[in-house]
């Protein structure tokens, strides 16, 4: 797969698709709710670029392993202006059993790879385009995310922000509590065991 082709469509589609204009259409006033429980930030701090900054922050060793098997660290650490919304290890670790060494394997890393690049959108996305508002973003993989700055706490589709705004060198690391899956890949059965080897562990 082209990497650099795929960047430089995924910069046109979020031009056509104006993803800021779709934020701009503020969400309506909720009903007061008590704030969700989400889990505690990482505190992650900025460390030269995006793959830099995971490798030195100790909470991303799983996303980095997964970036390596899909040949996107290079891509990563040289792209301009992205954001990447970035699972922790305990949210890779709350997959269902076995999905994980699943991707993992590399007669899926087609599958791999799209599942990584669904978390990568070619703009710059900081929470000031988030909050108030909720709507679409194309992300690198070309599916669309859904950011939501509606409620108290900062969301792409299911997930919380439980960090938002490391700013990197080349980019945006908004920190999640959930890895994202797009709707158009069909994930590999969870025939592997359980347990993630221990080199996936991030611990």
């Amino acid at each position: 797969m082209a990497l650099s082709r795929l960047f430089i469509a995924a910069a046109a589609a979020s031009l056509i698709a104006c993803p800021i204009g779709a934020l701009a259409q503020t969400a309506p006033p909720a009903a007061a709710a008590p704030t969700p429980a989400i889990p505690a930030s990482p505190h992650v701090v900025a460390n030269g670029n995006i793959i830099s900054t995971l490798q030195g922050s100790g909470h991303f060793a799983i996303l980095l392993k997964a970036l390596d098997t899909a040949n996107l660290t290079a891509t990563l650490a040289k792209a301009p202006d992205i954001t990447l919304f970035a699972p922790t290890d305990e949210a890779f670790k709350a997959l269902p059993a076995g999905l994980l060494n699943g991707l993992m394997m590399p007669s899926n890393a087609p599958i791999l790879q799209k599942v990584l690049i669904y978390h990568l959108v070619n703009l710059n996305l900081d929470s000031s385009k988030i909050k108030g508002a909720k709507g679409p973003v194309p992300s690198v993989e070309n599916g669309k995310l859904v950011v939501d700055g509606s409620g108290p706490v900062l969301k792409v589709n299911d997930a919380d922000i439980i960090q938002s705004d490391v700013h990197a060198t080349n980019g945006f690391i908004q920190v999640v509590d959930k890895v994202l899956i797009p709707t158009d890949v069909t994930l590999p059965t969870a025939s592997a065991a359980a347990t993630p080897p221990a080199t996936l562990s991030g611990g």
